[in-house]
């Protein structure tokens, strides 16, 4: 089995909210010894989240800078641990104090073996995956730059392919039972879309993974309360030229949407709400792209910690493309030191791990971003997706939770 690394602690903050105008709301994080893991509230009662996707085995080979074609270079160090979106997710959901059930497909070789035992080690339920007798697991190999801090996969998916008559009926019943939210990366779309038409049956909300377009993912995305996607795919998406108008365009193209999330790497993220037809209140309609150049200037720029800033609900108008009631919100991401980043491999999975945390907490939009952006600073601090993922009671995720 692996063994984690733990990080030493960081400074322990507080958290409060500072309202600026009638028209914004800050959140952000200060320098304070008040907190400690005592004073972390206990994890939502009998909070359970389904995922259904991909899990892999990765073998995370370090270099000092990348391979030109046809070099051979050495290695500065090799980790092997499991990753894949889904599994990342569940695993960081699981450290939070989630209770995490995986659906997904593996082989009965040694690298599925070792999947199985490091997500049971971590308390994620692996009870819904499927077992091939025969092929193998998938695998990823995953080259970590050490000059440009980047990372570059190669994947070879798991044969046989899981299909959805892999899962039997009343096991899909099973792990969808009681429910609070169920999570898709859409790597397993024929089966995710058995999953999410029951869910919906059901009224479990369902967030999916947008990392980019595959198979699949525009017959899931009718399915979802709310979306996490990469920075370049609501563009690629919806093809408006910006990503402000893009997120409009994907609220008006999916009526059942509550909100979107972009991450932005180390810009942070974006994120537009819908407001619910109780909050619709007449007002002049804002242009969507001016009002996110209010919020660049109105974020705090001088912690390192992640914060954000928010609009109040509006009408929100996206030239062109049409107008949406919400909110806008601008988190920032933490300001890691370069001495300290490591690797960024599964940053976006420990991301929405956190998030899946968050909705299940109840947690506003306002210290939901920056808990995220957190936890997916404290997982870039070690090598591979999930060494350097938290639990609850780290003291860097402290002020955060209370």
């Amino acid at each position: 089995m692996l063994s984690f690394t733990h990080l030493p602690p960081l400074p322990l903050f507080s958290g409060i909210y500072l309202p600026t105008s009638r028209q914004f709301t800050s959140f952000r994080i200060r320098m304070s010894s008040s907190y400690s893991t005592d004073s972390i509230p206990p994890p939502p009662d009998n909070a359970i989240v389904l995922g259904c996707g991909g899990i892999t085995v990765d073998f995370l080979a370090t270099v000092d800078s990348f391979p030109q074609p046809d070099d051979k270079i050495r290695s500065t160090s090799l980790k092997v641990q499991g990753g894949g979106n889904a599994g990342n997710a569940l695993t960081c959901a699981a450290r939070l104090g989630l209770n995490s059930r995986l659906i997904s497909k593996l082989a009965n070789d040694s690298q599925g073996k070792g999947m199985l035992e490091e997500l049971e080690a971590d308390g994620v339920d692996t009870s819904f995956l499927v077992v091939s007798k025969e092929g193998n697991s998938p695998f990823t190999y995953i080259i970590v730059d050490k000059q440009t801090k980047t990372r570059t996969c190669i994947h070879t998916p798991g044969d046989p392919p899981m299909l959805p008559t892999d899962l039997s009926q009343s096991s899909m019943l099973s792990a969808l039972d009681r429910a609070s939210i169920v999570y898709f990366d859409v790597r397993l779309h024929e089966t995710a879309l058995v999953i999410a038409k029951e869910a919906g049956r059901k009224n479990i909300p369902i967030l999916v993974d947008a990392e980019k377009k595959r198979d699949g993912l525009d017959d899931l995305l009718q399915f979802a309360d709310y979306v996490v996607c990469s920075a370049k795919f609501p563009q690629a998406w919806t093809e408006v030229s910006s990503t402000p108008g893009a997120l409009v365009s994907m609220l008006l193209r999916l009526p059942k949407l509550k909100f979107v999330i972009v991450t932005l790497g180390e810009e942070g993220c974006l994120m537009l709400q819908r407001a619910s037809k109780a909050e619709v209140l007449e007002s002049q309609e804002t242009d969507i792209e001016s009002l996110l150049e209010t919020l660049k200037h109105r974020k705090d720029s001088t912690t390192i910690f992640p914060t954000c800033v928010s609009s109040e609900r509006t009408k929100l108008k996206a030239n062109g493309i049409g107008t949406v009631s919400g909110r806008l919100f601008l988190g920032t991401a933490e300001k890691v030191p370069p001495e300290e980043l490591v690797d960024t491999t599964g940053a976006g999975d420990a991301f929405i791990g956190a998030v899946l945390y968050a909705i299940c907490a109840g947690m506003p939009p306002e210290k939901m971003l920056p808990f995220a952006a957190q936890v997916a600073g404290c997982s870039c601090r070690a090598l591979g997706a999930r060494t350097g993922l938290p639990h609850r009671t780290d003291p860097r995720l402290v002020p955060f939770l209370v």
